[in-house]
């Protein structure tokens, strides 16, 4: 539990210490925001700082620092410090440059920006990688809730239209396409932050219902420091990409650009998006520690948390609130669970709305406009989704790459944050050394998932093990990772020489 307590308090340390470093690095001033400037009503509305942070944390949260945080604890209590050191020092500045460098440019998307300081062919590749991770995250958000409500209707003695995957599927996508459509301040800046607090009220139940009950005990760091996972799993790098949305995710840049079109002042940056980080990471860190607390240890592994998972996300995040609050986390896990996903459908295919605006030049202010890349957005997401409850598509297996896609989408974020702080003559080694490190993580990722090209250079025991070739990817790696600061270093020399 102490080491848990630490990495707590460092975790609101860094918001305060080094997330202030990132602020003052970039520099925030008095100049009028897009909000205010282009205000259209519609998606540059000007929001409440309260309102905005609540906003910001449902958007890049949801589920995914419960999902992740529960997977990681697979591993065992050393995930608390990638967790911590993840997000003070990756995660926060990810997100708060993407969301300021979005507020500099006119509350551009990700992908616009990127190109900007990477390149035409670098805003090419991340204008389709951008719509294409955001439809798929939007489809998948909205399938996954509308199966556990047919769950729910069922387990109740509900049976006919009810009690069918494709009625609930429609409904949440016609909830999609109104948010998509919208104000932003109508549907999501109205429902987030109720939805936002609920997200936050549940972390904390988990955590008092940990503390109270002497049944359960967080391990320490240093007593299990190495790896606990079951199946044994190496640490480096498929932690790092498991604990996505907890410590550092790239999904959180195409969602900040919301928010930076709704900022009325630069100097919110500071609390509505290091900020929004930093209590996603506590969220993760508590998960984590139930993850790490509430299931049996066998040997030394967590083949009670393995158990528990097998059974299903949804039904591990059930059972923890259950165990931890009793009725009034039953009620709070089936929020968690149906609403908390839908609330990042949404956002992801309003996201995909504006990237295609911004790459199109497509003024969204008037309905026709909008609905221009609404229907075909959603009727996209549409076709996945309801070809996916009839049994005609299955996208799993496309699913699969969605967390190496998400951290190289991180690390491509944090290059173009470093060459903007180059050109802007500021201090870019507070985003180059985690674009760096993000770098070995997706490289050695790719060298041994079994998605990627594991499933050529791993082996298998003679009890269907598997063997992970750490011998190739840990160095390929670690080149990788020189090779990108060493070209980006490249890159500023010759565009100091061309300035001279």
């Amino acid at each position: 539990m102490i080491s848990f307590l630490l990495c707590l308090a460092i975790l609101i340390g860094g918001y305060f210490v080094y997330g202030k470093i990132v602020d003052n690095t970039f520099g925030p001033d008095d100049r009028e925001t897009p909000a205010v400037r282009i205000n259209d009503g519609v998606d540059y509305v000007v929001m409440p700082q309260w309102k905005l942070f609540l906003v910001q944390l449902l958007n890049i949260a949801g589920l995914g620092p419960i999902f992740g945080a529960l997977q990681g604890a697979l591993w065992g209590p050393v995930v608390f410090l990638w967790i911590t050191f993840g997000t003070i020092f990756a995660g926060g500045v990810h997100d708060y440059f993407s969301g300021m460098m979005s507020e500099r440019n006119d509350g551009g998307s990700i992908a616009e920006i990127t190109g900007k300081y990477l390149g035409p062919v670098m805003q090419n590749v991340m204008r389709v990688f951008s719509v294409v991770l955001l439809i798929m995250v939007g489809t998948v958000f909205a399938v996954g809730p509308a199966g556990l409500i047919v769950t729910l209707c069922k387990n109740n003695g509900m049976s006919g239209v009810l009690a069918t995957t494709l009625f609930w599927l429609i409904i949440i996508l016609v909830y999609y396409f109104i948010a998509t459509f919208i104000s932003i301040d109508a549907v999501i800046g109205k429902i987030y932050p109720i939805f936002g607090i609920c997200l936050i009220i549940m972390a904390v139940g988990v955590i008092f219902g940990i503390f109270t009950n002497p049944a359960y005990t967080i391990p320490e760091i240093w007593e299990h420091f190495g790896s606990m996972h079951p199946s044994g799993t190496p640490i480096w790098s498929f932690m790092f990409i498991t604990v996505a949305c907890g410590a550092i995710s790239g999904f959180h840049s195409t969602q900040s650009p919301l928010m930076a079109r709704c900022m009325k002042s630069e100097k919110q940056g500071h609390f509505v998006f290091y900020g929004a980080m930093v209590c996603e990471g506590i969220i993760a860190l508590i998960w984590a520690a139930a993850g790490c607390s509430l299931y049996e240890i066998t040997g030394g592994l967590n083949t009670g948390l393995a158990a528990a998972l097998a059974e299903g996300q949804s039904a591990a995040i059930y059972d923890v609130c259950s165990k931890t609050m009793g009725g009034v986390g039953i009620a709070l896990a089936m929020i968690g669970v149906v609403v908390c996903p839908i609330t990042s459908g949404d956002t992801a295919f309003r996201s995909a709305r504006l990237t295609l605006a911004d790459w199109f030049k497509i003024d969204q202010d008037s309905y026709a406009n909008r609905l221009k890349l609404c229907i075909p957005v959603l009727g996209v997401g549409a076709f996945l989704g309801i070809g996916n409850a009839l049994g005609f598509i299955n996208y799993t297996v496309i699913w699969r790459y969605f967390s190496w896609t998400n951290q190289t989408l991180a690390m491509i974020v944090l290059w173009a944050a470093s060459m903007y702080l180059f050109q802007e003559k500021k201090n870019y080694w507070i985003t180059a050394v985690p674009a760096t490190f993000m770098s070995a993580v997706s490289a050695t990722y790719f060298i041994l998932a079994p998605e990627c090209l594991g499933s050529l250079l791993n082996s298998k025991t003679a009890e269907g093990a598997t063997i992970y070739n750490t011998a190739v990817a840990y160095p390929v790696g670690v080149i990788f990772a020189i090779a990108m600061l060493a070209i980006f270093l490249h890159a500023t020399k010759k565009r100091t020489a061309k300035n001279a």
